[in-house]
């Protein structure tokens, strides 16, 4: 299928991370221009901007600049976030890791889109894809769960918001990514889904073709025994 990507500009943010950059590789493999942030310079990208989520300043002028060189943003994807491995089990409920966490992922993201969407506002076209992850539906870490949840949250809304502009906007909650991903799901916890084909479903929210909106899709399985209504 063409993915009606070709020449597009799309901005990966977090797009040299394990997912990132398998997401950055997928949109150039469907012909768009891909813009790189990330917090330090340097890479070997041709096209890359230092962008740092927890900073208005930064972001501001990240996304300056990429519309300064390229007129537009029509695809923004944001995967910039600490893994939920580098996280204190024994303070997930402390507040100042919990807020900490919750700036650094589901603000960050927040901070990015509110950069970008006046643009694709005025384009009258724009699509948002925004890495979260099944945490979101399990409790248990006050830390994991609230910063996924948090971005779930604000992707909807600014869904909301922006029906019926030519924009949308969607997360995709991963289980356990992995290389080479079993096929198993066991109670109480999510499908495993590797970078790859995280990429291959990014890359179709991406896409023209499609007019999915203000949904939290969950690759591979959602929790095993959990409903959320």
């Amino acid at each position: 299928m063409d993915l009606q990507l070709q020449d597009r500009v799309a901005l990966v943010v977090g797009g040299r991370g394990y997912i990132g950059a398998v997401v950055a590789e997928r949109l150039r493999e469907e012909g768009a221009t891909v813009v790189v942030a990330s917090r330090n310079a340097g890479g070997g990208d041709d096209d890359g901007v230092v962008l740092d989520a927890t900073d208005q300043a930064s972001v501001d002028a990240a996304v300056a600049r990429v519309l300064d060189e390229h007129g537009r943003i029509d695809v923004l994807v944001v995967t910039a976030a600490p893994s939920a491995r580098t996280l204190d089990a024994s303070r997930a409920s402390d507040p100042d890791q919990v807020a900490h966490a919750v700036d650094g992922k589901a603000l960050g993201f927040l901070r990015v889109a509110n950069a970008v969407l006046p643009a694709q506002r005025t384009a009258g076209f724009g699509r948002v894809v925004v890495l979260s992850g099944q945490n979101a539906y399990l409790s248990g870490n006050v830390t994991t769960s609230l910063r996924n949840a948090a971005t779930n949250v604000i992707a909807a809304n600014l869904a909301d918001q922006t029906a019926g502009t030519g924009i949308t906007v969607n997360v995709v909650n991963p289980g356990t990514v992995t290389d080479e991903p079993s096929a198993e799901v066991r109670p109480g916890a999510g499908g495993e889904s590797s970078p790859a084909q995280i990429a291959d479903l990014v890359a179709f929210l991406c896409s023209p073709r499609s007019v999915v909106s203000g949904e939290s899709i969950s690759i591979a399985h959602r929790v095993l025994g959990s409903i959320t209504i």
